[in-house]
C-alpha cells in the first residue's frame, strides 16, 4: 500500500510538471506561429499538445494509486486510460520524428525547404500523426492477443496490456524509427563535413589572395547537435522500458512487471518533461517570447500595485513605487 501511494505522489508530481511545461511552451510559441508565419514551430507546437495531454492521461491514474484497493477501476475504464496514455505518447513519439526530419530537409535541401514544408503538407503531417497515434494506442482493444486474459482490478499497463503489445511496438515502430534518426544525423553529419571542407577551402584560398576571410556559420552544427539530442533522449528515455518487455516476453517465469510500470515506463513518461526544455527552449525566439511574457506579467503586478496603492495611503505608495522602480532597473540591466 505504501508502494502504491509514492508510486501516486511521484505520478501526481511528473503530471503536474508535464503539463504546466509544455502549456508554457505552448503560449510561447502559439504567438510566434502567427507572428513569423513558421511552419516548423508548429512541430513545436504538436510536441507541446502531445505532451501535455501524455500529462493529462497520467494524471487520471493517480487517483487509481492513491485510492483504496477496495475500489478497483473496472477493466474497460482502465483500458481506454491505458490506451489514451499511449496514444499520447506515441503523438509525442512521432513529434519528435517530424522534428528531426524537418531539420533533416532544411539542411539538405535549404533552398526548396519552403516549397516542400508549405501549410498544406504541415496540416497533413500533423493530421497524419494523430490518426496513427490514436490507431496505435487503441489497437489492443481491438486485437485479443494484446490484451491480458486475467484482471484484478489495480489499474496499470501490463494489467491490460499483454507484453506482446509492446514487442510489436518494438519491432514495427521503435527500431525502425531509431534507424531513421541514426539516417538523419549521419546524412546530416556528412553534410555538415562537406560544407567545413568547402569553408576552408575558401578561407585558403581567401588567405593566399589576401582577401578578407568569411564568417564561419555554426548553421550545420547546430543541425547537427540538435539530431544528436533528438536521438538520445529518445533512446534513452523509451529503449529501457521497450527492451526490458522484449525480454518480458521471451522469458515467462521472469517477473519484470514492477520495474516495467514503476521505474522503466517512469523513464519513458519522462521524455515528455525534457521535451519542452531541449526543443523548444533552446530556440532563440522561444527565449525571447518567454522573456516578453514575464515582462508583461511584470508590468500588470506593477498596475496592480498602482491600483492597490490609491486604497492604501502614501505607505502602500511608496511601496508601489519602490517596486516600479526596482523592475525598471532589472529591465534596464536585462
Amino acid at each position: 500500500m505504501e508502494s502504491s501511494v509514492s508510486f501516486g505522489v511521484i505520478l501526481a508530481v511528473l503530471a503536474s510538471l508535464i503539463i504546466a511545461a509544455n502549456a508554457l511552451v505552448a503560449m510561447a510559441v502559439l504567438p510566434l506561429i502567427f507572428k513569423n508565419d513558421s511552419v516548423s514551430l508548429c512541430f513545436t507546437l504538436n510536441l507541446a499538445v502531445a505532451d501535455a495531454l501524455l500529462g493529462l492521461a497520467i494524471s487520471g491514474l493517480v487517483t487509481d494509486q492513491l485510492s483504496s484497493p477496495a475500489r478497483p477501476t473496472e477493466k474497460t475504464l482502465c483500458s481506454l486510460r491505458m490506451a489514451f496514455v499511449t496514444s499520447s505518447a506515441a503523438a509525442s513519439v512521432l513529434t519528435v520524428m517530424l522534428i528531426a526530419f524537418d531539420r533533416y530537409l532544411a539542411i539538405k535541401w535549404p533552398l526548396r525547404y519552403f516549397q516542400i514544408m508549405n501549410g498544406f503538407v504541415v496540416g497533413t503531417c500533423l493530421a497524419g500523426l494523430w490518426l496513427v497515434s490514436n490507431l496505435i494506442g487503441f489497437l489492443p482493444l481491438g486485437i485479443h492477443g494484446f490484451q491480458q486474459t486475467t484482471y484484478r482490478g489495480s489499474c496499470s499497463f501490463f494489467a491490460v496490456f499483454h507484453p506482446r503489445f509492446v514487442l510489436t511496438l518494438s519491432c514495427v515502430g521503435f527500431f525502425p524509427a531509431l534507424l531513421l534518426f541514426v539516417f538523419f544525423y549521419c546524412d546530416i553529419l556528412k553534410i555538415a563535413s562537406t560544407h567545413s571542407q568547402q569553408i576552408r577551402n575558401t578561407e585558403h584560398a581567401g588567405a593566399l589572395a589576401g582577401a578578407h576571410r568569411p564568417p564561419r556559420t555554426p548553421s550545420d552544427l547546430k543541425a547537427v547537435r540538435t539530431v544528436a539530442i533528438l536521438i538520445g533522449s529518445f533512446t534513452l528515455s523509451w529503449s529501457p522500458f521497450l527492451i526490458t518487455g522484449i525480454v518480458q516476453v521471451a522469458c515467462q517465469e521472469c517477473r519484470l512487471y514492477l520495474v516495467l510500470e514503476q521505474y522503466l515506463w517512469l523513464l519513458g513518461v519522462g521524455n515528455s518533461l525534457l521535451n519542452p526544455l531541449i526543443y523548444a527552449c533552446w530556440q532563440k525566439e522561444v527565449q525571447q517570447q518567454f522573456s516578453q511574457m514575464a515582462l508583461a506579467m511584470k508590468k500588470g503586478l506593477a498596475a496592480c500595485l498602482l491600483l492597490s496603492a490609491r486604497d492604501g495611503g502614501p505607505e502602500g505608495h511608496r511601496e508601489s513605487v519602490r517596486y516600479i522602480t526596482t523592475m525598471s532597473h532589472l529591465e534596464l540591466e536585462g
